[in-house]
Order: C-alpha cells, then sequence, then structure tokens
C-alpha cells in the first residue's frame, strides 16, 4: 500500500514516516510539507532516522498522484486543503488532525461521500479502547458521580482542550443523554459556587515534552473511579493510523473513525 504524509517533516510526521518505513507491507509514496518549510527536498526518511530517497514535496497534487491513501495529523487549514486534493484525485484519506470547527467537519462529511475517510480525534488503539470503557462506567456511575476529563500535552500544542479530551466528554454526555456542548466546564476561577452535578469539567496542562495524558475522574461519595491513557512516545498514534489506512483499502467512499476500524461499535 502507498501511503503519503502531510507534515513530514514535524514531531508526528517523523514519527509516521519512521512506521511506514518499518512496516513490511507500506511503502512511503510522498512527503509533504507547506511551502515555505526548510526541509523541502530532504529526504523524508533522513529526518526520521532512516534514507529512503523519497524527497519532501509542497505540491500535493503531484505528490498524491502516486498515493493510495494520505495520513494528515497537521492543522485545519492545511487538512482541508489536503482533502480537496485527495477528493479531487480519489485518494483515501486518514485524518487525526484537531481544532477543526463544524463547519469544516462538514466539509470533511461531504468529501466521504466520494473518497473514503477515517477521521478521529486520536489515532492510539488504547485510547480507542478506552472511549469504550469511558461508555460503559458513564452508564454504570450515571447517578452520584461527578465527572471531570483531564489532559496534557507539551508546550507546543496549540489547541485546548485536547481533541482526545472533546471526545472523551461527547462519549460521556452521549452515555448519560447530555450534550456536550451544554454541559462542559472549561476551566474554573474565582468564587465559582459549588459544582452544578450535571456538568462535565476539563482541566488543561501545557508543559515541557508531554505527549499526552488524559484521565476521565469519576468522583463519588467516598470513592473515585479513575480512567487513564498515557503516551509515552507518538509511536502508537502512527501504528493506529497504519491499520485505519489498511482499513481503508478496498473501500470506494465513506466516513470512518478508529471504533469502526477496530470494530468496537
Amino acid at each position: 500500500m502507498k501511503i503519503a504524509i502531510a507534515g513530514s517533516a514535524g514531531r508526528m510526521g517523523r514519527t509516521l514516516v519512521e512506521a511506514v518505513l518499518k512496516d513490511g507491507e507500506m511503502r512511503l509514496a510522498a512527503a509533504l510539507e507547506q511551502a515555505d518549510s526548510p526541509f523541502l527536498g530532504k529526504d523524508a526518511g533522513e529526518l526520521a532516522g532512516s534514507p529512503c530517497g523519497v524527497a519532501i514535496r509542497a505540491d500535493a497534487e503531484q505528490a498524491l498522484a502516486g498515493a493510495d491513501c494520505l495520513i494528515d495529523f497537521t492543522r485545519p487549514a492545511g487538512t482541508l486543503a489536503h482533502l480537496a486534493a485527495c477528493r479531487r484525485l480519489g485518494v483515501a484519506m486518514v485524518i487525526g488532525t484537531t481544532g477543526l470547527e463544524a463547519e469544516q467537519k462538514r466539509q470533511i462529511e461531504a468529501a466521504a461521500r466520494e473518497i473514503p475517510v477515517v477521521f478521529a480525534p486520536n489515532m492510539a488503539v488504547g485510547v480507542n479502547l478506552v472511549f469504550k470503557l469511558l461508555d460503559t462506567a458513564a452508564r454504570v456511575l450515571s447517578q452520584g458521580y461527578d465527572i471531570e476529563v483531564i489532559e496534557a500535552h507539551h508546550r507546543h500544542k496549540v489547541d485546548a482542550p485536547s481533541g482526545t479530551a472533546l471526545r472523551m466528554g461527547e462519549v460521556v454526555a452521549a452515555a448519560l443523554g447530555r450534550d456536550l456542548s451544554s454541559c462542559a466546564v472549561y476551566g474554573r476561577e474565582g468564587v465559582t459556587g459549588e459544582r452544578d452535578a450535571a456538568t462535565i469539567g476539563f482541566a488543561t496542562v501545557r508543559g515541557g515534552d508531554i505527549v499526552g495524558d488524559h484521565t476521565v475522574l469519576f468522583a463519588g461519595t467516598g470513592e473515585r473511579i479513575e480512567i487513564t491513557h498515557k503516551a509515552a512516545s507518538r509511536m502508537p498514534y502512527a501504528l493506529g493510523a497504519l491499520r485505519a489506512a489498511r482499513f481503508l483499502r478496498g473501500r470506494a467512499s465513506g466516513l470512518f473513525d478508529m471504533q469502526d476500524v477496530l470494530g468496537l461499535r
């Protein structure tokens, strides 16, 4: 399977390139970066620790012409530009980009009517298992427990809360029959009054090189239940993305997430 990587010179991009080069069934077909990137023309594999002869390019249309699937963990604007190119060329797409707004998500939905897309805020297999566990926990602990989502990431992350934290909140809210947009509390300061039992709280930490820690706390009377996932490297996200790419092989169109990929529906 021929894979293209967007943002190939970034932290996540380099990990994706490394994962593809180590995979016996996949081949790196193209490596993309922004037009002003200082890494244009450099060997994408060399940046990831293993030269492969694939030069980093900025022209998505040309690069994607020989690819089966593009994996994109970049920024919303870049992802949508790549989505348009994939749509024109009939290339499948795995999207791990976070921070997209409602209208941008609708554009992904529209494109998925013509090409196959896996779109998920977190590609790690363990995180997606946690989503399933959270659904069960929220249903069992629906009465008498306050729910808080705590997440921590490196200093370079630009969106908050993380897409994974928001998805955790969505899973819990859905299990409880609530709408996250109306019950979420994003931070507290000053005299806030007593906690509203119907809310789901979010706390965000940014610092150092933390790859990604997520905890959902169910706090009851006399006990606390915590469901936690901690990533020690970006490789779990990359391996999950490759699994998603394999899932799309042979599909003509459709919008999927990692729950579909892992058979957790």
